[in-house]
């Protein structure tokens, strides 16, 4: 016979990865066509000139050019300018 009860387990002790969002070109860097600018879970920066938004709100460079960051109108922007 056991002179102590049994211990319950623990039912915590889980964690996801992380998602790896976030701004992955810098302003000022230089992309080529198809490069991922943001990684992103819903439109928190939106695309500019010669940026594409996939179906999950990825911002990808449309053209080979230069990253441009700004705001308009309280939303944030990315540009890729086209450099000759």
């Amino acid at each position: 016979m056991a002179t102590k009860k049994a211990g319950g387990s623990s039912r915590n002790g889980r964690d996801s990865a992380g998602r790896r969002l976030g701004t992955k070109k810098s302003d000022g860097q230089y992309v080529i066509s198809g490069n991922i600018i943001v990684r992103q879970r819903g439109t928190k920066i939106y695309p500019g000139e010669n940026v594409g938004i996939g179906r999950d709100h990825t911002l990808f460079a449309l053209v080979k050019g230069k990253v441009k960051f700004s705001s308009k109108g309280g939303h944030k922007i990315v540009n890729v300018a086209l450099v000759a």
